[in-house]
């Protein structure tokens, strides 16, 4: 609440006008009296805070024309002086030329009296300090970080401080891109749906009606129930991150109240066989996955013969690379990250032992999955395509990549996929994704090893996460096994 009080200042007016010393002593300028300010109590009966007083004061001054008009001036919080001018006197010169008095006759319209310029002063005092609270809430507002720069800090922190792992932090930064940033293959843009609704927002303006509303829009835009999913996702951690005490104290998060779409149950896993596994391989060996010969305006360009020595090693190992991930159950990652001292083979080569240290997120080699080791039992099938790859001229060193290029650097995981694709349908298989391969070892161990065994084999941190091995096929030794209990139950 703001108080006023208004004063005129003696100095500039006549000392023999009553009517101003009548409005001194009211306003206690003579006697050192001050007119009672009461406060508004509140409603639980206390009284509040103080409120600042401001008491301007109204002079007189003359105008270019020598018409005299009223200005108030005060001192703000701040201590600087504030002049308003209030409007023309209904005064005139006194005759002796140091002071003013009033006029005779009937206030015109527009022009102020003494009584009038003090409610004048008044109301331009609130005036001018209601101004200066709105510039300063607008000022604190302008503070306030946006969404934008809160998810920005988010990222940061996932990275910088909880350790995410590199290919969900690119895939957050997806999400989080500006709209119309160039997608990184083909002419595409990316639309920025968050930051576009969000991204210029004060963070803490955004209301749950909001993100509700943005999520039934993806919705209509024909988004899947796990692609909204994963939008609500990032702007509830994103908020997380903001209710944090050490951060910016948000009282709620905004999505923590909308509603997470409904996703069917995943269908049952489908995976190839040892047999499905061996034909894919034998597709490789034949250099059936390679993209069309490069050609010049038709014509095939010729390829010497240390050219065609090269690709018939990478195919050799492509097919090798997809046994081992068959055999091993191992992620993409940690066999783009395997080197040759993390392999054991033992002394009949009817197996090995793969020790998983690291793998590769994001295109950066970090810790695996978990962020703890294993060891990972690898059959015979397995063992011995690691032999043959042992038995090239170079990069066997036990620093050298496993699986590495032609120049002994990590292979690309892209790459290796379209060429996994390719070999698929060369082979005439179904169309699986690599990580399919890993989906197989585990049902293949399912049926004959215990489910914590193959946890371990895996590096699934949860055993619910096995769970989905068991039965994702039913064999034949199932139909065998279902046959005797029926046939079991008829005898008696």
């Amino acid at each position: 609440m703001l108080n006023v009080q208004i004063a005129l200042v003696p100095a500039v007016l006549h000392p023999q006008n009553r009517l101003f010393q009548k409005e001194k002593d009211a306003f206690g300028t003579r006697s050192g009296t001050r007119k009672r300010c009461w406060y508004p109590r509140p409603a639980d009966g206390t009284l509040g805070p103080m409120a600042r007083t401001i008491t301007p004061a109204v002079v007189v001054r003359a105008g270019k024309d020598g018409t005299p008009f009223f200005e108030a001036k005060w001192r703000d919080a701040d201590g600087a002086q504030v002049k308003r001018r209030l409007g023309p006197a209904w005064l005139e010169s006194d005759g002796d030329g140091g002071g003013w008095r009033r006029r005779r006759g009937r206030v015109r319209d527009g022009w102020l009296d003494e009584r009038a310029a003090h409610v004048a002063a008044a109301e331009k005092v609130e005036e001018v300090e209601r101004g200066h609270q709105a510039d300063a809430r607008a000022a604190a507002r302008a503070a306030v970080p946006t969404f934008r720069e809160i998810a920005t800090e988010w990222l940061a922190w996932k990275r910088d401080v909880k350790g995410g792992a590199p290919s969900t932090l690119e895939n957050n930064a997806v999400m989080l891109r500006e709209p119309g940033t160039p997608h990184k293959r083909g002419r595409g843009v990316a639309k920025g749906r968050i930051i576009a609704r969000f991204g210029d927002r004060p963070y803490d303006e955004i209301t749950p009606v909001e993100v509700t509303a943005f999520l039934r829009e993806l919705d209509a835009e024909g988004l899947s129930a796990r692609n909204v999913n994963e939008h609500r996702a990032l702007l509830h951690a994103v908020f997380t991150y903001a209710t944090k005490p050490d951060t910016y104290a948000l009282t709620t998060n905004p999505a923590t109240g909308t509603d997470k779409r409904y996703q069917p149950a995943a269908p049952p896993l489908d995976h190839y066989e040892v047999a499905e596994v061996e034909a894919l391989a034998r597709a490789c060996e034949r250099s059936e996955h390679r993209a069309s010969a490069p050609n010049y305006r038709g014509r095939p360009n010729a390829i010497g013969d240390d050219e065609q020595e090269a690709r018939r090693a990478e195919d050799h190992q492509d097919a090798e690379l997809f046994r081992v991930m068959f055999y091993s159950g191992m992620r993409l990652g940690e066999v783009l990250a395997l080197r040759w001292r993390h392999v054991s083979f033992l002394p009949d080569l009817s197996g090995a032992v793969l020790g998983i240290e690291r793998a590769v997120s994001g295109g950066v080699e970090k810790e695996p999955k978990g962020r703890r080791g294993r060891q990972v039992p690898l059959p015979r099938s397995g063992a011995e395509a690691l032999a043959r790859l042992g038995r090239r001229d170079d990069f066997t060193d036990p620093d050298d990549y496993v699986f590495g290029n032609r120049y002994g650097g990590r292979l690309d995981g892209s790459a290796l996929r379209r060429r996994y694709k390719r070999a698929a349908a060369a082979a005439g298989l179904r169309p699986l994704k690599l990580h399919g391969l890993r989906h197989a070892a585990g049902s293949v161990m399912a049926r004959s090893l215990p489910l914590v065994t193959v946890r371990d084999v895996l590096g699934h941190a949860e055993l619910r996460t096995t769970n989905r091995y068991l039965h994702s096929k039913i064999d034949t030794a199932a139909i065998a096994a279902v046959n005797a209990a029926f046939a079991m139950r008829a005898r008696t």
